[in-house]
């Protein structure tokens, strides 16, 4: 089944992207991550103020997940690294107190311990990034469609 009415694509832009593209200025101070959104300017009070205001926002107009994204990632990457120190330790401990009973047992919580935990932190740490990068995407793009729906005309 064929429409004989195809939709009219949308107007081509005033210049193409290539040309656009090179006659942008090149700032290499600039963030190379740039999404768009303005940068937080101001005293610090300000900026405080703000925060605390979005923060008991009850109707959730204001984000603040992008303004906590490296809080969360430090204190996520404090919680694995102590997690490593737990684990690592606690497995070569074991595995010496085992190998007087145990030899073969003793070695292979030992070489177990060498390679799974360091495996389980570095996966671990890739997914912490990997989930704040998806949270802080996921706000720029609540962001950027409202901005969009304010600029709309209606």
């Amino acid at each position: 089944m064929s429409d004989s009415t195809s939709p009219t694509p949308p107007p081509l832009p005033d210049q193409p992207a290539s040309e656009a593209a090179a006659t942008r200025a090149f700032d290499p101070a600039g963030d190379p991550d740039d999404t768009g959104v303005p940068r937080v300017v101001g005293e610090a009070s300000d900026v405080g103020r703000g925060f605390l205001r979005a923060l008991f926002d009850v109707s959730f107009r204001t984000f603040i997940t992008r303004r906590l994204a490296s809080v969360f990632y430090v204190v996520g990457l404090i919680a694995i690294a102590i997690g490593f120190l737990v684990y690592f330790v606690r497995g070569i401990v074991t595995a010496i107190n085992l190998i007087s009973y145990n030899v073969g047992g003793g070695v292979s919580l030992l070489v177990a311990t060498l390679i799974l935990v360091p495996l389980v932190t570095f996966i671990a740490i890739v997914l912490l990034r990997l989930l704040i990068e998806a949270v802080v995407a996921l706000i720029a793009i609540a962001e950027n469609t409202q901005q969009t729906a304010d600029n709309t005309e209606r």
